[in-house]
């Protein structure tokens, strides 16, 4: 891996979720501007036997977080209130148990991404 890639990675979280896996990796521009790639990474099994990995990435600049941040909690929010059961969202409650994997990876100590700041409190 060259110095410039390693210098762009800041932070990296990986979810697993069934046959998919998803990456968000917090990355900065050579002018250290800011910006999240989330990456939904899905295991194919070819007609040979060999797997290969069907790849969907969205790159998310750091003036849009908030905007992000407040539509998918919006969509989070109609789908708990207006489409599930009571029972679906006390699944959907219920503590998990999470692999190591899937714990944030941190190259350097930074605050904590806090939707409710504006760029200048930092």
């Amino acid at each position: 891996m060259d110095d410039r890639h390693e210098q762009e990675e800041i932070y990296s979280q990986r979810i697993k979720a069934g046959k998919r896996t998803y990456f968000f990796d917090v990355k900065a521009t050579r002018g250290q501007d800011y910006y999240l790639t989330i990456t939904e990474s899905k295991r194919r099994m070819n007609g040979d036997d060999s797997v290969s990995y069907e790849k969907h990435k969205i790159f998310l600049y750091k003036e849009d977080f908030l905007k992000f941040v407040d539509a998918l909690q919006d969509a989070v929010d109609y789908v708990r209130e207006e489409l599930l059961t009571a029972e679906e969202v006390a699944e959907l409650d219920r503590p998990r148990e999470f692999d190591d994997r899937d714990k944030p990876r941190q190259d350097f100590d930074r605050p904590a991404f806090d939707p409710n700041k504006s760029d200048d409190n930092y």
